[in-house]
């Protein structure tokens, strides 16, 4: 399969970027502060917490035990400082891998469903999911994972301007990070969708947009956004996507039809031969 191997030497896994949310201390319940404290790691900073979380993945992958969950200590968290306020994203894989399981089960022929996620290992972790759920200030899910590239509605939270972090590995780029407000992230997403909502009211982004601000709703209003490429941005980067998603949909809200088919254009030349790397071998 493609990127079982790395050249520049990370752990061979599908190119993954990630949408995060980070919230203030207080939007946590006390059982919740108490995880976000235990997952912090104190030395190595973002990258060796990304390498761990990498690393815990695939010794699950290949373990011999049968069972592919996280167990009740696999957390991790992510700390974000916004103008002198720490921030926190737990990674919640607990609540995510069951989350992961269900769309599993539900959508993979039955023989295969109970290869991979074998019965007694699914009832194990949901007593661990239900545990934490009992203890979670309300339901929502901090982080979105994206496989092989990044969902084009995402880039609508962003743009050019916004504060952007570019993490280097020798000669090649380990991630780029695009991090905004709150505020300003689910107000560009309510305009894209009004426009849309009256220019393109069929376009597949619509639906999804619709879903990220009902998402993005759930949080405390003094939480910033993160897009964190991953290693996709060795691929792309420098990347215009945020301005080219701007530009489409602005062209869509003024009837330029041929503005329009140009950003989307230059987003397919982009992502698409990323994206076609899942089918690769």
């Amino acid at each position: 399969m493609a990127e079982l191997s790395d050249a520049h030497g990370f752990a061979a896994r599908p190119l993954s970027s990630h949408l995060r949310v980070y919230e203030p201390l207080d939007a946590f319940s006390s059982h919740e502060r108490e995880r976000l404290k235990a997952g912090l790691q104190s030395k190595g900073g973002r990258e060796a917490l990304d390498t761990a979380e990498s690393d815990a993945a695939l010794d699950r992958i290949i373990n011999t035990t049968g069972d592919p969950f996280p167990g009740d200590r696999a957390e991790f968290t992510r700390a974000l400082t916004v103008n002198g306020t720490t921030l926190y994203c737990p990674s919640q894989l607990v609540l995510r891998s069951g989350l992961a399981a269900e769309s599993v089960i539900s959508t993979a022929p039955r023989m295969l469903a109970e290869l991979m996620l074998p019965e007694e290992a699914r009832e194990r972790h949901q007593r661990r999911v239900d545990k934490i759920a009992a203890e979670t200030a309300s339901p929502r899910i901090n982080t979105r994972e994206s496989l092989w590239g990044i969902p084009f509605s995402w880039f609508v939270l962003f743009q050019e301007s916004d504060p952007t972090e570019i993490v280097e590995a020798g000669d090649h780029l380990r991630t780029v990070r695009i991090v905004a407000p709150w505020s300003k992230a689910i107000s560009r997403a309510r305009f894209a969708v009004a426009n849309l909502a009256l220019a393109a009211p069929d376009m597949s982004m619509l639906d999804e947009l619709t879903a990220l601000t009902e998402w993005l709703e759930e949080f405390n209003p003094e939480s910033a956004v993160e897009l964190d490429y991953g290693r996709v941005a060795d691929r792309v980067y420098p990347d215009e996507s945020c301005l080219d998603v701007k530009l489409g949909i602005e062209c869509l809200a003024e009837g330029d039809m041929t503005g329009a088919a140009a950003a989307y254009r230059r987003l397919a030349s982009r992502w698409i031969p990323i994206r076609q790397l899942a089918r690769a071998s």
